[in-house]
């Protein structure tokens, strides 16, 4: 029994002594843990602090050179405001001296001026005191000659005059007699040298450039291909185009003949693309010439927006831009449209401003004025009044409508704007070599013998030729006979007759054609 207890004991011994010895171990082992994570932490907290450090100093000398650049340019921007400073200063001082010296010199001038009319009238005084000298004089020396030739002043200086008459009337009559025989002399010379500097300075310019365009070619061997077998290609340029195509002797070169510009404009880019292609024939013409035609339009619009670019009129409607584009292939009296619808925008703008108003909308109704010469309907209004009309219609500025509508007087004025435009275009006008008057009423004749031939039943196109000596006719083949066109004919010449006036004779010409087109596929 003694031994199981002994062992127990020293079991339970060692127990106890191993627990302590674990317990000691631990507590060793956690200090050592502890100490090594204290170690750990200040490492850390060593590395975070050099860190910092050198952050901090890195940004301390970035803000730093960011000062310096900032006071660098601080001081450079204080040095040229204070350089600035100092030469308005001098400018100053200079312009005090030069105030200075002009006052000074007014004042020298005024003393100067005083010391003038002093002078003056001291001679003044002195020349009346020996005016009333002389006129004594006079009397008396009368008065004497009164009494040696027993008559009076009056009667003296009334038989003087009608002897001075006598004579003059004598040398007058001789005077008038050697003149008129010198006149009858030179005055065929002097005319002649009258009507050919006329000619020089205006008629010639004016005619070729309203009436005909001249189309260069490379050789001669051309003029054979734009006339066609038998003439059909040429026949087919005018009847579709309007114009006149002269194939003559001039050397490389062919003439297009039309009082409307836009035609002979389309006649001539029409030929350009043609001879170009080398392919000419009736069915080509009839492309190239639509063609030509809507790139006329689009160059129509351009030349619109351009003029306004130039002017710097803003917000106009796309078709009044599209009007003050076809002005440019429109002449009146002889006038660029175009160039003088410009010209009276920019004299109307400067005169407003010269008077206080608003040279904008003055600019404004000085480029639209004429818009009514322009639209293609041409109802039977007024050109003033039907320019006005689409100015409303297109919701311009009402002051802007009336300008353009009373420029003729043909409406109220009621504003200041009105009365600008229309003194403008007369100065435009009637400026020397402007516009010539005989023009612009060939051109209206022209336009009434088209129109005229339009309103018969069957007529398609028609084409004023030969400066208005012939009228061509194109008529529907399927509503118009051979017969009825002959008919047509004699119809459209007796309604001329009656109804236009006109110097010579004018041929009617009615053309019916036939065309058969078929396509194989």
């Amino acid at each position: 029994m003694e031994l199981p207890v002994l062992m127990s004991l020293v079991a339970l011994a060692g127990l106890i002594v191993g627990v302590i010895a674990a317990k000691f171990l631990f507590r060793k082992n956690a200090k050592r843990h502890e100490e090594e994570s204290k170690s750990k932490a200040e490492l850390i907290l060593s590395e975070a602090k050099s860190k910092a450090e050198s952050l901090k100093k890195e940004k301390l000398l970035q803000a730093k050179e960011q000062f310096l650049k900032l006071k660098g340019e601080f001081d450079t921007e204080v040095n040229r405001k204070k350089n600035q400073l100092i030469n308005n200063e001098r400018k100053l001082k200079q312009r005090e001296q030069n105030q200075s010296k002009i006052q000074e010199e007014i004042k020298r001038k005024e003393a100067e001026l005083d010391s003038m009319k002093e002078s003056l009238e001291s001679q003044i005084a002195s020349v009346g005191r020996k005016k009333q000298e002389l006129d004594q004089k006079i009397a008396q020396q009368v008065s004497r000659l009164e009494k040696v030739a027993n008559i009076t002043a009056d009667e003296a200086r009334t038989q003087l005059i009608d002897t001075l008459k006598e004579e003059a009337q004598t040398e007058a009559s001789s005077y008038i007699k050697d003149i008129m025989d010198e006149a009858k002399l030179s005055a065929t010379k002097e005319a002649k040298k009258v009507v050919i500097e006329t000619i020089q300075r205006t008629a010639t310019e004016h005619a070729i450039e309203n009436c005909v365009s001249v189309f260069n070619i490379e050789s001669d061997d051309i003029k054979g291909k734009i006339i066609g077998r038998e003439g059909r290609n040429i026949r087919t340029l005018e009847s579709a185009t309007g114009v006149e195509i002269i194939v003559d002797d001039t050397p490389e070169a062919i003439i297009i003949s039309g009082f409307d510009p836009v035609r002979r404009e389309v006649a001539r880019l029409s030929l350009h693309r043609l001879v170009s292609d080398g392919r000419i024939h009736p069915a080509r013409i009839e492309e190239v010439v639509s063609k030509t035609t809507k790139n006329i339009e689009e160059e129509i619009v351009e030349l619109g927006e351009r003029a306004v670019i130039d002017l710097g009129v803003h917000g106009l409607h796309p078709e009044l831009i599209k009007l003050v584009g076809r002005m440019r292939f429109r002449s009146s009296y002889g006038q660029n449209l175009l160039h003088h619808s410009k010209e009276v925008a920019r004299l109307a703008a400067t005169m407003a401003a010269e008077l206080g108003l608003n040279p904008k909308l003055a600019k404004r109704a000085g480029l639209l004025h004429d818009i009514g010469k322009v639209w293609h309907e041409e109802p039977e209004l007024p050109h003033a009044i039907l320019g006005m009309e689409l100015a409303q219609k297109f919701k311009e500025n009402p002051e802007v409508c009336n300008a353009i509508g009373a420029h003729h007087d043909e409406i109220e004025m009621n504003s200041m704007i009105s009365p600008i435009v229309q003194t403008c275009d007369a100065i435009s006008g009637s400026r020397p070599g402007a516009r010539r008057e005989i023009m612009e009423s060939y051109l209206k004749r022209l336009k009434d013998l088209e129109g005229l031939a339009l309103e018969f039943q069957g007529v398609n196109k028609c084409y004023a030729m030969q400066a208005g000596r012939e009228l061509r006719v194109m008529v529907d083949a399927e509503n118009v006979t051979d017969q009825q066109a002959g008919m047509l004919s004699y119809e459209i010449s007796q309604k001329i007759e009656k109804d236009l006036q006109y110097p010579g004779q004018i041929k009617v010409t009615v053309i019916r054609e036939m065309r058969a087109v078929n396509f194989a596929k």
